[in-house]
């Protein structure tokens, strides 16, 4: 057993009625100072106890604003003891659950709230951040905001106190209290459950409202304004001349107009505070996690029987939201990025290069492609995709610059079609130009081709679902070549909290209730597992996180061109990934500029300009596969949020020349 008296820290026994006389009588300002799980919050329900029974008020100051006993998460929080529990007074934010990381502003939060007492005793309730750097600063830091008279610390009979060097540093009285046995600190999921109850009933009886965000101080660590989707379910608080005012949880971001839910709108504030704490995915308070931090997948190419085939590299695999994709051909192979809408057995196919290392039940269920222009290594796949298609299948749309159908056809006529009959391929084929669609309808085996009627297009929108559209913009290759972005309309969540604390049940219901959401439906009418009849917007409105979509864009084949660079970013601004070509490295500048293609270094620097969350550069020349570090470092050095390769060491590249 560790020997804390060479340490002079006496130990108390552990019973609140003898830590009150030896301590309380005498001393007004009292720290808790302990590990999670020490007891902290109970010692201190014990004390107030004692003294309630002898006639004294107490306050207790909850400086842990992840795992909070009572007030509200995200805040230090000061209460009173009042017949059998502690009610709370008044709160400062922090908009954080981690005191760690936080302790500046938590120390200042104490201060602020300490203003409020005189004489009163108070017992403060420290965080259980006991380690480190962060632990040392914590725990000097409160002493001195809260001018603690003594230290009451909480450790195991077995194990010596936490900080033990730093306590020792500390000008006044420090007692050992050894902990029960029985003492556990609760799990990831009791303390999210506990946290997130506090807050829900914060806002139980809320109202929306919409703040302008140009008349207001945004402070603490605001996600970027272009990424709306970040700031849906951030904790923030109104403040006036830096005083907390009120705590609100963001609803939705559109341009500078933030709506909130708050319990009451303050009247008067000039501030907004913002930091990390999130109602996440699930429904819990939690701490957010980054804009773009979806992993990413890096797969060596798959083992190829026959003759050699062109050396693709790494292929990149990942989500964003509701999609997966994957570049199926590696970033050294022919374009072709396959994105796959989970919800819906759905394919989107970006580009048309070498298919055969996509599967054909994945072709099966292409039902649109969006091709850059018409070079072999951008549509030779066409093939594979045709062939996919021979049975009872719906037409396949086709998007492109002009000729495209001129492309298809020539590809259809090329083959007899003389065993097919009803089961002969069909394509939509719509050509982008300027600011309107030209349609055709081609099927395998006919000889002309059927004009259909020309679209009228909006700011670039060639295809308008109900869960996403996408956007083109025309660049230049030395011949026309389009980029496209995948924008879905919006991310829709469901509380999982919410389900369980209202005993409702996922099924069937909660794909409708999407379905409506996504068709703006409001009004609909939708039946509960439990039998109740409600409206889609008054359940969604609390069982629903509905967020902006995460925008992906995919270019490539484009020349270094003011004009290119203008429209990519502008097609491409708050991005979360940008699939962008990175042809050349800037030694061979020259026949970039011949061939009407970027370098690494212009990847990256449209990257930035755009401001995209997530650079994923492809479409490297093949001299460069036996040095594609080189390429990836001229890319990071004008562009900080480009995606590697986690060890080049395990990847293996070979060139086929």
């Amino acid at each position: 057993m560790h020997d804390e008296s060479k340490h002079n820290l006496p130990v108390l026994a552990c019973c609140a009625a003898d830590i009150a006389n030896a301590v309380l009588s005498h001393k007004r300002r009292i720290l808790l100072h302990g590990p999670p799980g020490a007891g902290k919050s109970t010692l201190a329900v014990q004390l107030a106890h004692e003294l309630d029974k002898a006639g004294q008020s107490c306050y207790c100051l909850c400086a842990d604003p992840g795992s909070p006993p009572f007030g509200l998460p995200g805040t230090v929080s000061l209460g009173k003891w009042q017949a059998d529990g502690w009610q709370m007074s008044s709160y400062e934010a922090i908009c954080s659950l981690d005191a760690g990381r936080f302790r500046l502003p938590l120390v200042l939060a104490v201060q602020r709230l300490m203003r409020l007492l005189d004489h009163e005793v108070l017992l403060i309730d420290s965080p259980g951040v006991t380690r480190g750097v962060a632990g040392s600063e914590l725990l000097q830091g409160l002493f001195e905001a809260v001018a603690a008279e003594a230290v009451l610390v909480l450790t195991a009979a077995d194990r010596p106190p936490a900080l033990l060097a730093e306590l020792c540093a500390l000008t006044t009285e420090r007692y050992v209290v050894h902990t029960s046995a029985a003492a556990r600190r609760p799990g990831k999921r009791s303390r999210a459950r506990q946290r997130t109850q506090l807050w829900n009933n914060y806002l139980k009886h809320g109202i929306e409202h919409t703040l302008d965000l140009n008349q207001l101080n945004i402070i603490g660590t605001p996600p970027p304004l272009g990424e709306a989707s970040s700031w849906v379910g951030r904790q923030v608080a109104l403040l006036h001349r830096n005083q907390t005012q009120v705590m609100a949880e963001v609803k939705r971001l559109q341009g500078n107009r933030l709506t909130v839910r708050l319990p009451s709108l303050p009247q008067t504030f000039d501030s907004l505070l913002i930091r990390d704490a999130q109602r996440t995915l699930n429904g819990w308070m939690e701490t957010a996690v980054p804009f773009a931090a979806e992993p990413l997948e890096y797969h060596s190419p798959p083992a190829m029987a026959g003759p050699a085939q062109q050396n693709g590299g790494v292929r990149v695999m990942g989500q964003i939201g509701q999609i997966d994709f994957c570049l199926v051909n590696g970033i050294l192979g022919d374009p072709l990025l396959h994105v796959r809408l989970r919800q819906q057995r759905r394919s989107l196919l970006f580009d048309l290069g070498q298919g055969i290392r996509l599967p054909a039940r994945i072709a099966h269920q292409v039902t649109d492609v969006f091709i850059s222009h018409a070079h072999i290594d951008h549509i030779g796949g066409f093939l594979m995709l045709l062939r996919s298609r021979i049975g009872q299948f719906p037409p396949c749309r086709l998007y492109g610059p002009p000729g495209l159908a001129q492309h298809i056809e020539g590809f259809l006529q090329g083959i007899l079609w003389d065993r097919v009959a009803e089961r002969a391929p069909c394509f939509e084929v719509a050509e982008l130009h300027t600011d309107h669609l030209l349609r055709f309808r081609l099927q395998a085996g006919q000889k002309a081709r059927v004009q259909l009627d020309a679209v009228k297009l909006t700011a670039g929108v060639i295809l308008q679902d109900a869960a996403f559209r996408i956007r083109a913009q025309l660049l230049d290759h030395h011949t026309p070549v389009l980029a496209y972005a995948f924008e879905p309309v919006k991310e829709i969540n469901i509380r999982k909290d919410y389900l369980q604390s209202h005993g409702l049940k996922p099924g069937p219901w909660l794909a409708m209730l999407k379905k409506h959401l996504l068709a703006e439906n409001d009004t609909a009418v939708i039946t509960l597992p439990n039998g109740t009849v409600t409206q889609v917007a008054e359940i969604a409105a609390e069982l629903a996180l509905i967020k902006p979509g995460k925008k992906l864009i995919y270019a490539t084949d484009l020349a270094d061109t003011p004009d290119n660079r203008q429209h990519l970013q502008a097609l491409a601004q708050y991005a979360h990934t940008l699939f962008c070509e990175a042809r050349f490295i800037e030694a061979d500048v020259e026949q970039a500029v011949q061939t009407g293609h970027l370098t690494a270094r212009a990847c990256g620097e449209i990257a930035m300009a755009a401001e995209v969350a997530r650079l994923i550069p492809f479409h490297f020349s093949q001299r460069y596969a036996d040095k594609l570090p080189q390429v990836y470092d001229e890319v990071h050095a004008a562009c900080s949020r480009v995606v590697m390769p986690p060890s080049w060491q395990h990847v293996t590249i070979t060139s086929t020349y």
